[in-house]
């Protein structure tokens, strides 16, 4: 009987209640950088509504303001930075490849 008790009680864990991420005088805009780049991961991806803890509506806003500043070139479509280190270091390589084989 004992365990069939156990059961049934809640555990007493305290939780801290998180702040939403959108205050309720934020402006979701396409001009609103500061808070747009907040929703976007380095590779500039849109993240998900569980990862931002947003609801539907706002997720939505979000998602519309992201695309709008896309489309005005305020956001690049792609965080491209790795990318273009990676393509430094592949063009020293091939020039001293370059540079073996003359010898």
């Amino acid at each position: 009987m004992e365990k069939s008790k156990r059961l049934f009680i809640k555990s007493k864990r305290s939780f801290r209640r998180r702040l939403p991420p959108i205050q309720s005088g934020d402006r979701i805009d396409y001009k609103n950088m500061g808070l747009i780049s907040r929703f976007i991961s380095e590779q500039g991806k849109i993240l998900s509504r569980r990862v931002n803890r947003l609801t539907l509506k706002q997720q939505r806003l979000i998602t519309i303001a992201i695309k709008q500043a896309r489309i005005l070139s305020s956001l690049p479509f792609l965080n491209n930075e790795k990318q273009f280190e990676k393509s430094e270091s592949t063009a020293r390589t091939t020039t001293l490849r370059k540079k073996k084989y003359r010898n």
